[in-house]
């Protein structure tokens, strides 16, 4: 009697045929300008780095897999569809690049050897000397619920699962660069009240001359509630604006609640008592 595949190579099956579909969808694509289908590395990267004409205004999406076919494939259905791509197979390069080419959104395979994509996600995320940068992780049929729960908790802005649709791929991008671009930015003016000093320029927070250790994230959101002062602040909006969750995907309240809770111990009790909660909606500054 024939033995079952095992589960490791069933999902490599799965992944040669993923692999397959994606060189045949981009075999198919319209060729711009009457040229080739793809252009080479070499135009991808001169249009990273501003080259005069369309591309100049593109917005760049680094990309970020292992497998040099997959993104090689990726990034052509993507320059092909308006973006201006850099990526590469090498996870460390990618913080790298990151650091260095600026991107508008990283999209990164989530299982890779050495840094995966939820440590890239991380160091993403812990760029501070520029605007919050979204992340997309591409999860296979290996990645489990707590790595995604995780992923969210490392900032993570949205996933895509293997095998996906690539014009599903595109929607979700375009998703979350309008999202944040319609995020409202942090006061841009100091603020100083009842002993705290906040500094949205140089990212600090003085209160009684110390400074509070508050994360990326609480910062964030003391931010959007001292922008938003004496209004009530929903659940789902503190979750698009702070964190650029899809809340149709993921709209738990203990995220925020929990930061909350963080920032108001770190604030001490004269400044935690001005974030009040609303029962039932969220949480406001007053």
């Amino acid at each position: 009697m024939p033995q079952a595949p095992s589960a490791s190579a069933a999902a490599a099956r799965i992944n040669r045929s993923f692999t397959g579909f994606m060189i045949l969808i981009v075999q198919n694509l319209p060729a711009r300008g009457g040229g080739a289908h793809c252009q080479p590395r070499e135009y991808l990267l001169q249009n990273t780095l501003g080259r005069e004409g369309r591309q100049y205004m593109a917005k760049k999406i680094l990309l970020v897999d292992d497998d040099k076919q997959v993104v090689e494939v990726l990034a052509c259905y993507l320059e092909n569809h308006g973006f201006s791509v850099v990526y590469t197979d090498n996870s460390s390069e990618a913080v790298v690049l990151a650091r260095e080419s600026r991107p508008d959104l990283v999209l990164t395979d989530a299982e890779m050897p050495g840094l995966d994509g939820f440590g890239l996600c991380r160091a993403v995320k812990g760029l501070t000397d520029r605007p919050p940068v979204p992340v997309i992780i591409i999860s296979g049929k290996d990645t489990g619920e707590e790595d995604i729960i995780s992923g969210y908790s490392e900032g993570a802005d949205d996933y895509i699962v293997k095998p996906f649709s690539f014009p599903v791929l595109a929607a979700k991008i375009n998703a979350v660069l309008r999202r944040y671009s319609a995020c409202p930015g942090a006061s841009p003016e100091r603020v100083s009240r009842l002993g705290m000093v906040f500094d949205p320029a140089a990212r600090t927070v003085l209160v009684d001359g110390k400074p509070a250790p508050l994360t990326r994230k609480e910062f964030d959101l003391l931010a959007l509630l001292l922008e938003k002062e004496n209004r009530a602040l929903s659940v789902p909006y503190i979750l698009e604006t702070v964190w650029g969750y899809d809340t149709a995907n993921y709209n738990d309240p203990h995220t925020v609640e929990v930061h909350v809770y963080s920032l108001r111990k770190k604030l001490g009790p004269a400044l935690a008592s001005h974030i009040v909660s609303v029962m039932g909606h969220g949480y406001k500054f007053e």
